[in-house]
């Protein structure tokens, strides 16, 4: 672990009258799992939204690996490293899971269209490298024997697995989860949690993550902050979190002492 790969300062998020974030400091350490939670509503999506460049702040700045980024467009983001999961499924359902991974390479690996057209050496060179690295991501996962399968024909928690293989192949510096234990049962949530940590290791990119399920978020932290109405009130690692009067109630709707 070592400095911030992502920092973002005094970002705010109006949606017309709604202040969804209001002055939000976050800091994401190399090398670290670093998790945004809080009750339903606090803006914890939304700052993930902001960070990879689907919503556009109000105010406040963005920095990732030292460049200003706050102006910068979700697919430059991309390009620099920083790649996404989403808490809804987004696969392309009737590809195959091995052309669902290979999709994650094009924007490392493309190859001009004429190219393609023509079947130049190049081409074929890069092709294979595509399928190489996608087949790699998905042996990592665990899914290689599902490489020819239909997306939509997979159990719902490896449809997960295979947005964790896609993320992957796209080689990033810094992965974004966004509730990905979302719909899994507790054998595969617990599968996902060491995922997550070898991903991390293995790889040695930085990790965000968004989740609600707390087993998995206290287990795997490395720091956490807490978000609620979109304001920061509390952050540190796990035992300094749980032990937070504020977070406490925030959880569990009683008075601050």
């Amino acid at each position: 672990m070592g400095s911030a790969v992502l920092a973002t300062r005094g970002v705010s998020v109006r949606f017309g009258g709604v202040h969804a974030l209001a002055d939000v400091d976050f800091e994401a350490e190399a090398g670290a799992i670093t998790a945004i939670i809080g009750p339903n509503g606090a803006g914890k999506t939304t700052l993930l939204n902001v960070i990879s460049g689907m919503v556009a702040p109000s105010g406040g700045s963005i920095r990732f690996d030292g460049r200003d980024i706050t102006a910068a467009p979700a697919h430059e983001r991309a390009r620099a490293g920083m790649v996404r999961t989403f808490q809804n499924l987004e696969i392309f359902s009737n590809m195959t899971v091995l052309e669902n991974v290979a999709m994650g390479c094009h924007g490392r690996l493309s190859v001009p269209a004429w190219h393609s057209m023509l079947r130049t050496p190049r081409s074929r060179r890069i092709e294979a490298d595509i399928r190489r690295e996608a087949m790699e991501a998905l042996e990592f996962v665990g899914m290689a024997e599902y490489a020819q399968a239909t997306a939509k024909d997979l159990a719902f928690g490896r449809q997960r697995a295979l947005e964790l293989a896609r993320a992957l192949a796209a080689r990033p510096r810094l992965l974004l989860l966004d509730e990905p234990a979302a719909g899994l049962n507790i054998a595969e949530t617990q599968a996902l949690a060491a995922m997550i940590v070898r991903i991390r290791d293995t790889y040695g990119l930085s990790v965000i993550l968004v989740e609600h399920d707390m087993e998995l978020v206290m287990g795997i932290s490395d720091a956490i902050m807490v978000l609620c109405f979109g304001q920061t009130i509390s952050r540190g690692t796990p035992t300094q979190v749980q032990k937070d009067p504020k977070v406490v109630a925030a959880y569990l709707g009683g008075d601050e002492e």
